[in-house]
């Protein structure tokens, strides 16, 4: 059963990473920069993904126990709140008739669309994990090779996403609604304003 918990946070945390990667690459391939409601979404994917990473992280030092994995996927459980909440938000803002939306469609829905539906499986993924896979003592997880890698791409996708806030907004207080480019690069004399 333990391999099966070290598993599941793995996959969770990984999950979480391939989404938000996959975020970058609508950003990087599309012609869409994420707006402001777009950046709270991946924050809120970060701490979803950082719940289950805590606890790998936490087992390279020493045995986890119920207190552990309640404090991690509590963790997820918040992110996923906070980020339903601001997705579904989003969703709203674009749910008129003949509105085109805010970006592209990804077979079908909007990034915001599916991040309200990578929240809730979040959610319940969570839910039953705390139900249902809690261990009874403290224990030794094992891969920990495996472990030290997850932790290390959250960690790398964390770094970027906040490196990529930090190119959109450049030297002001906030991100514009529409994002035309980014106002770092626009702000050093890099690049003209695209508007």
């Amino acid at each position: 059963m333990t391999a099966l918990r070290t598993g599941i946070a793995q996959f969770c945390t990984l999950a979480v990473c391939g989404v938000l990667l996959g975020a970058f690459y609508e950003q990087f391939a599309g012609t869409v920069l994420p707006c402001p409601l777009c950046m709270l979404q991946r924050m809120a994917m970060v701490l979803c993904a950082a719940g289950p990473a805590w606890i790998l992280a936490l087992s390279l030092r020493r045995r986890v126990g119920p207190d552990d994995y309640a404090r991690g996927y509590g963790a997820s459980v918040l992110g996923a709140v906070l980020g339903a909440a601001v997705s579904a938000r989003q969703v709203l803002l674009h749910i008129e008739p003949g509105d085109p939306g805010y970006g592209e469609a990804v077979l079908g829905l909007h990034l915001y669309t599916w991040a309200f539906v990578v929240f809730v499986v979040v959610l319940l993924v969570s839910g039953l994990h705390l139900m249902l896979a809690m261990p009874a003592k403290e224990e030794r997880l094992p891969w920990q090779g495996a472990s030290r890698v997850v932790v290390l791409v959250l960690l790398a996708i964390t770094a970027l996403n906040a490196v990529l806030v930090f190119a959109l907004a450049g030297f002001h207080a906030y991100l514009p609604d529409d994002p035309t480019g980014y106002r770092l690069f626009e702000d050093l004399g890099w690049s003209t304003p695209s508007e």
